[in-house]
């Protein structure tokens, strides 16, 4: 018996629907175009296992970083922070009170920072960092690399290759460098200025169509298991939806929908297809597959719920926010799934009358030239 998971349906009143519907911000987009390759610092400060933890407190000030890897034969096999120094350092020397009003003695002092001193020379790297680092991988996207900062609240992460060498630490400082730089220069290109000669292309194809509707069909093709390209699809549905003149707001909804809707695919799917249909009033994007299917879909809704085995999450996947994200960016979402069968996705995005170059001036133009382009003779 097929599973049916059915979204609220589209609101009638256009008050509600503009108060309710999902704002996608440039910058959001941008955490799923960037990779994290792009953000990341490539010329890493790395320290042995084998050096004291006063020679790492030298390190730490020379570069003024918290924090590190630990690499041994080319190979990271751990991490190490100011706050594992401060930790090794143990205790701060003795205050004791006299009259109400706190007194240390100097010679006390100078006892314990030479005990400290001693201890951070007598204590290695390796005994105080932390083995089994969190990382991420630099063929990721930047949303990946925000969600753990969200979720850990480190300071920084290794950033690693598929073969699990180090090439990279990545801040909230790059990621904020990095988004403000491609902003600074696609931003306005894109949104303003972009493909200007396709859009007017796209415009005079659609006014000699001569039909009582007209849909634009694109089909996607997506391979099992292939990371190599692995958002390929949505990343061309994007630029089709930019070159039809479709609103940016809607252009991002539609764009990271169907990322995580394809990675879906890649992942769980055995592969499968990615349909978009373009109306006059609404997107639809669906997804079709004939995967091992969805046993709860109530539980696999939940953000942060997963199954993905071990091996799918060491490569930065299966974090249990694909569907969630899809549901924010849609207005109306159908999941059914038949365990054993496979899964059919079912969304829709809806624009506003003559809110863009495909349906709205395009369409007007037609109208003005042929009657039926659009409409009813």
């Amino acid at each position: 018996m097929s599973i049916f998971w059915e979204l609220p349906k589209r609101l009638s009143m256009k008050t509600e629907k503009e108060e309710l519907s999902p704002k996608i911000t440039k910058l959001k987009e941008l955490t799923y175009e960037i990779k994290i390759g792009q953000a990341m610092t490539k010329d890493v400060v790395s320290v042995s296992p084998d050096i004291t933890m006063c020679e790492l407190r030298e390190v730490l000030q020379a570069n003024r970083i918290s924090g590190t890897p630990v690499v041994e034969n080319g190979q990271m096999i751990g991490i190490i922070s100011v706050e594992d120094l401060i930790n090794a350092m143990g205790v701060c020397s003795p205050i004791s009170t006299t009259n109400n009003r706190e007194v240390t003695s100097a010679s006390q002092e100078k006892m314990t920072m030479a005990s400290v001193r001693e201890s951070m020379t007598m204590t290695s790297v390796r005994e105080n960092m932390t083995t089994t680092p969190e990382t991420l991988f630099a063929d990721e996207p930047l949303a990946r690399a925000v969600s753990k900062f969200n979720k850990f609240h480190f300071g920084r992460f290794p950033v690693v290759n598929r073969q699990e060498e180090l090439v990279g630490i990545i801040t909230q400082d790059n990621i904020v460098s990095a988004m403000l730089k491609h902003l600074e220069t696609s931003y306005y290109q894109e949104e303003s200025l972009i493909y200007p000669t396709d859009r007017i292309l796209t415009d005079r194809i659609l006014e000699d169509l001569i039909a009582d509707e007209v849909n634009l069909i694109l089909r996607y093709h997506v391979n099992a298991l292939d990371f190599d390209h692995a958002g390929e699809a949505s990343s061309k549905l994007k630029k089709t939806l930019i070159r039809l003149g479709i609103p940016p707001q809607i252009v991002r909804r539609a764009a990271i929908a169907s990322y995580e809707a394809e990675m879906n695919l890649v992942l769980w799917g055995e592969g499968g297809e990615l349909h978009v249909k373009v109306q006059p009033d609404q997107i639809k994007l669906e997804t079709f597959d004939t995967g091992p299917g969805i046993e709860d879909i109530e539980k696999a809704m939940q953000p942060g719920y997963s199954t993905a085995p071990e091996w799918v999450q060491a490569m930065g996947f299966g974090a249990g926010m694909g569907l969630p994200n899809i549901q924010t960016c849609t207005d109306e979402m159908e999941l059914e799934s038949t365990p054993g069968e496979g899964t059919h996705l079912k969304t829709t995005l809806y624009l506003e009358a003559n809110a863009s170059g495909f349906l709205g001036e395009g369409a007007t133009r037609g109208r003005e030239t042929n009657p039926q382009a659009f409409g009813h003779a």
